[in-house]
C-alpha cells in the first residue's frame, strides 16, 4: 500500500508538472508574438531611427512631416505589442521571457487609452504642450519679446536683480495656459495605464525598477538623507555668498534662496555663480582647458577622437569607420539642424554607431564628448543581446555611464595626454577646492531637483496633488527639497512647473537622479579596481584595463537583468548608497563646515 501511494504521489507531481494543453497553447503564442516583435524590431527600427535622424539633420515641413507619420505609426504598433504582452500576464513563463514582457509594457510614459477618441485626444495634447514650450516666448509692454535662450543668456550671465526677476517671471508666463491642457492630459493617460493592468501613471513609471514603486521611491529617499548633509552645508555657505553679493533685501541668511539669482532658470544648477561662490585664488592655478584646445588649434573631430582614446585605452574597441563618416560634428551653414548633444544607436545590427552635436572647441564640449561617447560604447557593448534586451539596466544606467568618466578628467589625465605638463599639473591639484566646488555646484545641487521632480509628478498621478494646489504644491516640495523658493508671489493662475521642458515633454526625471548617485558609486569602485589608493576626486582610470573590464561587462548585460545584478557586478553592492558621493567631495564638506561655523545653516 505504501509502496503503492508513493507511485501514484510521483504520478500526481509529474502530471502537475506537464502543461496543460491551453498553457502549452499560450506558451506556443508567447513564442511566436517574441519572435515578431525581435523580427520587426531589427527590420523596422532602422528605418524610423533613419526618419529621426534626418527630422533632426535637416529640419523642413517633409522631414517633419515623415517622422511624424512614423512616430504616430511607431507609438500605435508598440502600444498594440504593451496590450498583447498584458494578455500573458498570468502565464508562467522563464524570467527571461517575463523581463521581455514588462519592457514592452512599461515602454510608455504616456500610454493612450483603448477608445480611439481619448486616444486622438491625448495625442493633441501631448503635441500642443510640446509647442506651447518649443515655439515659447513672452513679450514686453515695450513690444520687446524674448525665448528661453534669450531669457536664460540673462539668468546665466546677469548680477542685476530687478533684471533677473524680470527674465525669470518673463519665460515663467509661457506656461500659464498649459495648466488645463496638462492635467486632461494626466487624466486620460491615467486610463491609458489602466488599460496596461497599472493602476495609475506613477504606478507604471515606477514599475520598472525591478522592485514594488513604493518601496523604490523609499529607497531614493534613503539615499537622499545620507547626501543631505553635503548639500546642506553647500547651500548654507552659497547663500553667505549671495548675500555678502546681493545683501539682506535680496537674500536672507536664514531663509531658502531666491531661485531667481542662482545662475540658473530653474535653479538647478548654480555652476553660473562660481564667481561668486568662490572668488578665484590669485595663487593657485587651474587649468583652463578653453584655452588648451584654442592653442592646440584642435580640430572638432579630434576633439572627439581624445575622448574615443579613453575609452580605447581601457580595453574598449575602436568604433567602426561608419561613425566618423555619419556622424554631425560641426553645425552646418545650409541647413537648421537639432544641435542638443545626443548619441543615437540607428542599426544595432550593423553597429551603426553616431553623435549629433555642433561641437564648440570649449572645456565645456569637450566634457560633453566623453559623455556621449559613454552613451555609444554602451550601445556598443550590449548591440549582441536581443532588442528587448538592448538598454540600460534601469534608466538611470545610460546616464550614470555618459556622466563616469568626465570624473577622471583630472590633471593627472590631462598631463597624460600631454594637455599640461607636471608642473601645471601640480599647481591645479593644489587648489582642489575650487575643483570640487565647482563640480558640487553641479553635480550635488542637481540632485534634490531631479528627485523632488517625479516625486510631485507622482502625487499628480496618484490623485494627492490637484489642479487647486497645483502651484503651491510645486513650491512646496522645492522649499522641502531644495531650500529653494520663488522671487514672488505665485498664485495658482501659474503653472510654473510647466516652464520647465521635462513637464510638458512628459519625459521622466528620476532617471538623472538615479545617474548621479550611481555616477559617484561606479567612480569608487573603478578606482578601487585599478588599485588607486588616494583622495577620489584625484581619481582618473585611464589606462586601466582592470576598471574597463568592470564597466565592458557591466554594460554588456543591457537589460537582460535586473539593475541590482548589473549595479553589483561593477560595484559588488546591490543597494544604492550616498556614501560614494560623500567620499568624493569630504574635503569640500571638511572646507565648508569651516566656513559655516558661525553662520546660520538649515531653513524652515
Amino acid at each position: 500500500m505504501k509502496k503503492f501511494l508513493i507511485i501514484l504521489s510521483i504520478i500526481v507531481i509529474v502530471t502537475s508538472c506537464v502543461p496543460s494543453g491551453e498553457q502549452t497553447n499560450q506558451i506556443e503564442d508567447l513564442d511566436v508574438f517574441l519572435n515578431e516583435v525581435e523580427n520587426e524590431n531589427l527590420e523596422f527600427g532602422p528605418i524610423i531611427s533613419s526618419a529621426s535622424w534626418i527630422s533632426s539633420n535637416f529640419i523642413t515641413f517633409d522631414s517633419q512631416k515623415v517622422i511624424a507619420d512614423y512616430g504616430t505609426r511607431y507609438t500605435l504598433d508598440a502600444l498594440d505589442k504593451a496590450r498583447r504582452a498584458s494578455s500573458f500576464d498570468d502565464l508562467e513563463v522563464s524570467d527571461e521571457k517575463r523581463r521581455m514582457l514588462n519592457i514592452l509594457k512599461t515602454s510608455f510614459v504616456m500610454p493612450p487609452p483603448l477608445d480611439s477618441e481619448l486616444a486622438a485626444e491625448l495625442s493633441k495634447i501631448t503635441t500642443s504642450l510640446g509647442a506651447m514650450y518649443g515655439s515659447g516666448e513672452h513679450c514686453f509692454d515695450d513690444g520687446v519679446c524674448y525665448d528661453l535662450e534669450a531669457f536664460e543668456a540673462i539668468i546665466d550671465n546677469s548680477r542685476d536683480p530687478k533684471e533677473l526677476l524680470k527674465a525669470w517671471s518673463g519665460w515663467h508666463e509661457i506656461s500659464k495656459p498649459m495648466k488645463p491642457m496638462y492635467m486632461r492630459m494626466v487624466e486620460i493617460g491615467n486610463q491609458g495605464a489602466n488599460d496596461l493592468g497599472y493602476q495609475n501613471l506613477s504606478d507604471l513609471w515606477f514599475s520598472k525598477y525591478d522592485m514594488p514603486g513604493d518601496e523604490f521611491l523609499m529607497e531614493t529617499d534613503r539615499v537622499w538623507s545620507e547626501v543631505k548633509p553635503l548639500y546642506d552645508a553647500l547651500h548654507c555657505h552659497v547663500r553667505a555668498k549671495l548675500n555678502d553679493h546681493y545683501g539682506d533685501d535680496i537674500v536672507s541668511t536664514s531663509d531658502p534662496l531666491p531661485v531667481h539669482i542662482l545662475g540658473n532658470m530653474w535653479g538647478q544648477s548654480w555652476s553660473n555663480i562660481y564667481d561668486i561662490v568662490y572668488p578665484k585664488q590669485e595663487e593657485l592655478s587651474t587649468v583652463n582647458l578653453t584655452e588648451i584646445i584654442e592653442e592646440r588649434k584642435l580640430s572638432e573631430i579630434e576633439m572627439v577622437e581624445y575622448a574615443e582614446d579613453f575609452f580605447i585605452s581601457i580595453g574598449f574597441e575602436a568604433l567602426p569607420d561608419t561613425f566618423w563618416e555619419r556622424s554631425l560634428f560641426v553645425k552646418p551653414l545650409d541647413r537648421s539642424v537639432v544641435c542638443h548633444a545626443s548619441a543615437w544607436n540607428l542599426d544595432s545590427a550593423n553597429n551603426d554607431l553616431r553623435i549629433k552635436m555642433c561641437i564648440e572647441k570649449n572645456e565645456e564640449d569637450f566634457i560633453t564628448i566623453h559623455h556621449e561617447l559613454g552613451h555609444i560604447f554602451y550601445y556598443q557593448a550590449y548591440n549582441h543581446l536581443p532588442t528587448l534586451f538592448q538598454g540600460g539596466a534601469n534608466d538611470g544606467f545610460h546616464e550614470a555611464f555618459g556622466d563616469l568618466l568626465t570624473l577622471s578628467i583630472t590633471p593627472d589625465y590631462l598631463k597624460k595626454i600631454n594637455f599640461i605638463n607636471q608642473e601645471e599639473a601640480d599647481r591645479a591639484e593644489k587648489d582642489f577646492i575650487g575643483l570640487l566646488m565647482k563640480q558640487a555646484l553641479e553635480g550635488v545641487v542637481i540632485i534634490p531637483w531631479a528627485l523632488m521632480l517625479d516625486k510631485w509628478r507622482a502625487g499628480i498621478f496618484e490623485g494627492d496633488i490637484t489642479k487647486e494646489n497645483l502651484n503651491e504644491s510645486w513650491w512646496e516640495m522645492r522649499k522641502y527639497y531644495q531650500g529653494i523658493v520663488p522671487p514672488s508671489e505665485r498664485s495658482e493662475d501659474y503653472f510654473d512647473a510647466g516652464a520647465k521642458y521635462h513637464i510638458p515633454g512628459n519625459t521622466p526625471y528620476t532617471r538623472y537622479y538615479l545617474a548621479r548617485i550611481m555616477q559617484y558609486q561606479f567612480h569608487e569602485a573603478l578606482c578601487k579596481a585599478a588599485g588607486y589608493d588616494g583622495y577620489l576626486h584625484e581619481c582618473s582610470v585611464y589606462g586601466n584595463e582592470a576598471a574597463g573590464e568592470k564597466i565592458i561587462s557591466t554594460m554588456a548585460l543591457g537589460q537582460s537583468l535586473p539593475w541590482q545584478d548589473a549595479f553589483e557586478k561593477i560595484t559588488g553592492s546591490r543597494e544604492l548608497s550616498g556614501d560614494s558621493i560623500l567620499n568624493y567631495y569630504a574635503p569640500l564638506k571638511k572646507w565648508l563646515d569651516e566656513q559655516n561655523e558661525f553662520r546660520t545653516c538649515g531653513w524652515e
